[in-house]
């Protein structure tokens, strides 16, 4: 057995996975705003309560780059207090099993690819669009995370004034609109004109993002998720419209472009990374 934690800012989540399947979950409030150490004492809490004799490894994914090598995480987003904290030895050393920490994206790359849509493919892109917009690599079916875990740092590729993040995550409907993604989502659905506008604007910033993707790593497949991913209806033909101008036209007949239809694809991914 091993056990899959996605850390975040607003929640820590765990699963105890056992032949590909979570057999036991739990989600606690991450008490972000406290000290480094009341952050680590929650966590070992949370994975006291969960652990067994059975299990053999854990495997972290947090939203922010990790040295994985060495299992240090810097500048946790949305974790002040988390400048450089040595996770691995900490977990490591507390509970006596194997430790690897990765970045959150990557392990969501990871958990497609082992469990998901890329069980039938060697090369996948696994890109979130949430709050910020991360990804991670699949290459000939392993993991391929970079010296600090940024090798899919696609958000912040530079796009027209900003970077792809600025143009395709939920800030965009907040900043240029005063709307929420979900709130903009339930409008389209009821048919609102204006919110149909936003969605095939924000698709066509997507498409662009999608092709830097191709033109990058060139996948067999491209897997969405993050909050947004529930929205991709609304936003696919216009993200196909811009590339239909990719200028490989083998490239655009072979790629695939789904969201995510995994629960939990995170936590699922952290525990492969045991």
């Amino acid at each position: 057995m091993k056990i899959g934690i996605d850390l975040g800012g607003t929640n820590m989540r765990i699963g105890i996975v056992d032949n590909c399947s979570i057999i036991k979950k739990e989600i606690i409030p991450c008490p972000a705003r406290e000290s480094a150490e009341k952050v680590i004492d929650t966590l070992c809490n949370l994975i006291n309560r969960n652990i067994s004799p059975a299990v053999d490894g854990i495997g972290i994914g947090v939203p922010t780059l990790v040295d994985s090598a060495r299992g240090i995480v810097y500048n946790a987003t949305n974790i002040p207090s988390w400048r450089k904290v040595h996770l691995k030895e900490i977990i490591s050393h507390r509970f006596g099993v194997q430790v690897e920490v990765n970045n959150d994206a990557n392990c969501f790359a990871l958990g497609e690819a082992c469990f998901g849509l890329g069980l039938c493919h060697s090369s996948l892109v696994g890109v979130t669009l949430g709050t910020g917009v991360g990804g991670g690599i699949i290459i000939d079916g392993k993991l391929f995370s970079g010296r600090n875990t940024g090798a899919a740092e696609i958000g912040e590729l530079p796009f027209r004034e900003h970077n792809f993040e600025y143009y395709c995550s939920s800030v965009f409907f907040e900043r240029d609109y005063g709307i929420s993604g979900k709130e903009a989502a339930k409008s389209a659905r009821d048919g609102n004109t204006k919110a149909l506008a936003i969605w095939k604007e924000f698709g066509a910033n997507v498409g662009n993002l999608m092709k830097a993707i191709m033109f990058a790593y060139d996948p067999e497949i491209i897997v969405v998720g993050g909050g947004l991913a529930s929205a991709f209806d609304l936003y696919k033909e216009s993200m196909a419209e811009i590339l239909s101008s990719f200028p490989y036209p083998e490239s655009l007949r072979n790629i695939i472009i789904e969201p995510s239809r995994l629960a939990d694809v995170a936590i699922l991914g952290a525990s492969a990374l045991v």
